[in-house]
């Protein structure tokens, strides 16, 4: 119900409701308790009576901002998660080319991290500004476990392939994976096909259409996961493990799973349901394994970037919005407001002050890993039209239960219609 009203309630808010030049900067944004307090604090500090913020749950939001862009409702400013999800709005002509924007205030270019503004740019072109903290996709693993077996944590594909045979010899499952949730399998896929091939296979089959899953090393990378897979490195109850609590987490956290590969928001969920498993330094974390011949780079991380503001083409309010999000995303409040609430904000040169803020061993080393990426792939489901992504989605819960092989997998993708 409280959805609704929020809906109808910013039937007439757009920019084209009447007014003109005078009218606020209307900006959309998703639902949250401790992000929304900081983006209308950047709202204060910009002028209250310049800009207002409308908020809505994602699923709503999704809807409504489909159906509001390109007509007289359109917010000026716009929440989104860049990559292809951003992509269908820009291929329609209904999102502002920022690119002269960040070419005139070079200082505003550089202070974002490289890889996370690029996740924005869409045939050359910037179109987002990077406004949260980033997500990028990590192995987490139970130290006390790893010390009770003489293990370390892999750092290739052959170490992470020895350390299932350890910890099934130990009664532990080598990895939780909560495989009722496709998302949390998608992470396995990414990153494995990147290893193997490099960013552009899938770049292209983003860029390209379903054609592109006929490229052998979609197939190459498959037969490896699948080889993981059979190996018994997940157990034998993934499928009806979820991620909410009692999950996969809780297997990490008990010591019932050696490790998890999860996004980053992992640590403040642990923090939350298993406190003393964190607070015991229990909690260990590295980054996704090399593989021995992939032309993949080690360095690259897949996950959600980060969110972006983009601006509504043809906005009434369009000078207003671009000096709102040139202003007020890198301001010293504004970083310090997202550090303290536990993001990893894509600014350049906070280093200090994630060492001085909370959780800093965490959150320094959160930084660094995307920091230094060559490349940030955005999560395949983000990236992708979302019919595709769905339907990618189920084929690959029917891969990792073993009902498509690799290639059965690939041909799937690529025929589909």
């Amino acid at each position: 119900m409280l959805a609704a009203a929020a809906l109808a309630a910013c039937g007439t808010a757009g920019p084209g409701a009447g007014g003109g030049a005078q009218e606020p900067v209307v900006i959309w944004a998703l639902q949250d308790d401790a992000l929304n307090k900081i983006e209308q604090d950047s709202i204060n500090r910009f002028g209250a009576d310049r800009a207002k913020l409308e908020t809505f749950g994602n699923d709503p939001y999704k809807q409504k901002l489909r159906v509001a862009l390109g007509s007289p409702q359109a917010p000026d400013v716009f929440f989104n998660w860049g990559g292809g999800n951003l992509k269908e709005y820009v291929d329609a002509g209904k999102v502002a080319d920022l690119t002269g924007l960040l070419e005139a205030n070079p200082q505003l270019k550089s202070a974002f991290l490289p890889s996370v503004l690029d996740g924005a740019k869409i045939g050359g072109k910037h179109y987002g500004i990077p406004m949260r903290g980033m997500q990028p996709v990590v192995l987490f693993y139970n130290k006390k476990v790893f010390a009770e077996a003489g293990a370390q944590p892999p750092k290739t594909w052959d170490d992470l392939l020895g350390l299932v045979d350890t910890f099934k010899a130990k009664g532990v499952t080598p990895i939780a994976l909560a495989g009722s949730q496709a998302w949390t399998e998608l992470m396995w896929a990414e990153y494995v096909l990147d290893r193997i091939a490099g960013s552009e296979v899938f770049q292209n089959i983003r860029d390209n259409g379903p054609q592109g899953w006929k490229d052998p090393k979609v197939v190459e990378a498959m037969t490896v996961l699948k080889g993981l897979i059979d190996k018994g490195a997940f157990g034998d109850n993934f499928a009806s493990v979820g991620y909410d609590i009692g999950g996969a987490s809780t297997l990490l956290a008990q010591g019932r799973a050696a490790m998890h590969l999860m996004g980053s928001w992992e640590y403040t969920n642990q923090l939350s349901q298993s406190p003393d498993f964190v607070k015991a330094g229990d909690l260990g974390w590295v980054a996704f394994p090399s593989i021995a011949g992939g032309k993949g780079q080690a360095g690259t991380v897949v996950g959600n970037a980060t969110n972006y503001y983009s601006l509504t083409e043809g906005s009434p309010q369009l000078e207003a919005a671009k000096e709102f999000v040139s202003t007020q995303l890198t301001t010293p409040e504004y970083v310090k407001a997202l550090i303290d609430a536990g993001d990893v904000p894509a600014v350049a040169g906070i280093e200090e002050q994630l060492e001085s803020a909370p959780n800093a061993e965490y959150t320094t080393w959160v930084y660094e890993l995307a920091k230094n990426a060559p490349v940030f792939q955005l999560s395949w489901d983000q990236d992708l039209p979302a019919d595709q992504a769905e339907f990618m989605l189920t084929q690959l819960q029917e891969f990792f239960l073993g009902n498509l092989t690799p290639q059965a997998f690939a041909d799937s993708l690529a025929n589909r219609a």
